[in-house]
């Protein structure tokens, strides 16, 4: 897995990328490994999303889909209580990227980890 090199930053290109997978996991298991999402989402679909660029170049977005409170109302699930997340980007790769990151990683071994070229 290449090293995260930027997570949020408005410099990181995500036009035209697209849903990949899905995968669950708790929103507060996301922010603990991507920090807290980033505010340049639709606001309308979405409630969180977060934007990754590695430094291959790949790039992947995180987000909820129609499940929260943007699109739902009421009925919605609240950002904290949503579980089920999509992964998009242009290249298939990053998906078992962000999951191997996000559910499989050591907290004391990540920075290593992150240096590690598989």
């Amino acid at each position: 897995m290449p090293k995260i090199i930027r997570v949020n930053d408005e410099s990181t290109s995500v036009n035209g990328t697209s849903y990949l997978d899905l995968f669950h996991v708790d929103y507060d298991q996301l922010v603990s490994k991507l920090g807290d999402p980033g505010d340049s989402f639709d606001g309308y679909k979405t409630d969180a999303e977060w934007t990754i660029e590695f430094e291959d170049g790949n790039v992947a977005t995180v987000y909820n889909w129609k499940n929260g409170k943007n699109y739902c109302g009421e009925s919605g699930l609240a950002v904290s209580r949503i579980k089920e997340w999509h992964i998009g980007g242009h290249n298939a790769c990053v998906v078992d990227w962000i999951k191997d990151y996000v559910l499989h990683s050591w907290p004391m071994f990540d920075d290593i980890r992150q240096e590690a070229q598989y």
